[in-house]
């Protein structure tokens, strides 16, 4: 018995408005997925200005960096001194007004005292040869002038081994010569070239200076 054969299915192509309907839902989707991180990242930006711009915050205040802009010694006055304080060989400290610094073992070395116009005292222990990890002789009046840092002084006393030392030592250690370069040796006390010395390194008028030669010993200032 004869049976028709059965046609193959073709497949029919979507309709121009199928077709239409579908890019708008993919279109629509895809717009949605769009808006959904833009106004998240606004509500974050509109959210950090707020804060930014909330008074009383602590974001109202500069940042500031230990050492940034500032030098050493405008930072470490900012700082309460303490009442005591002891000074070793290449060391610059500072005590409060009514305080007491102590320079221990002074031999060969020149204690250098800052009297300053309020009351406190800043100390330098300056050593004829550098101790390992503290200032060279050259080193230690640029260090106590920024641990000053321009404040009002009323005396500096320089004490110590005046006989020992080169007004130039105070400006070029003896480490700094070569086997080959003469160091200069003092011949006699030379007090007033030491103190013309550290008036300039301090940068201060030579009348504020005063130096003494005293025995060896630990001294005790206040």
């Amino acid at each position: 018995m004869f049976r028709p054969q059965s046609r193959p299915t073709v497949p029919v192509p979507p309709s121009t408005s199928a077709v239409a309907r579908s890019t708008a839902r993919r279109a629509r989707t895809a717009g949605a997925a769009l808006v959904l991180p833009v106004a998240l990242l606004a509500l974050q930006i509109g959210a950090g200005s707020a804060q930014a711009h909330t008074p009383g915050t602590a974001t109202d205040a500069p940042a500031v960096e230990a050492g940034a802009g500032a030098g050493a010694g405008a930072l470490a006055h900012t700082v309460p001194a303490p009442l005591e304080a002891t000074v070793t060989e290449g060391q610059v400290k500072e005590v409060a007004p009514g305080g007491v610094l102590t320079y221990p073992s002074v031999t060969s070395c020149l204690t250098i005292t800052v009297r300053l116009r309020d009351g406190g005292l800043v100390g330098a222990h300056a050593s004829l040869f550098q101790v390992p990890g503290e200032l060279r002789s050259d080193a230690i009046l640029p260090a106590l002038k920024a641990r000053i840092d321009g404040r009002p002084v009323s005396a500096v006393e320089v004490r110590g081994a005046v006989g020992a030392w080169h007004p130039s030592y105070f400006t070029r250690a003896i480490e700094s010569y070569g086997d080959t370069d003469p160091v200069p040796v003092p011949t006699s006390p030379d007090a007033e070239g030491i103190a013309r010395a550290v008036a300039d390194g301090l940068g201060l008028a030579r009348p504020l200076v005063t130096v003494q030669d005293v025995p060896d010993g630990d001294q005790v200032i206040s």
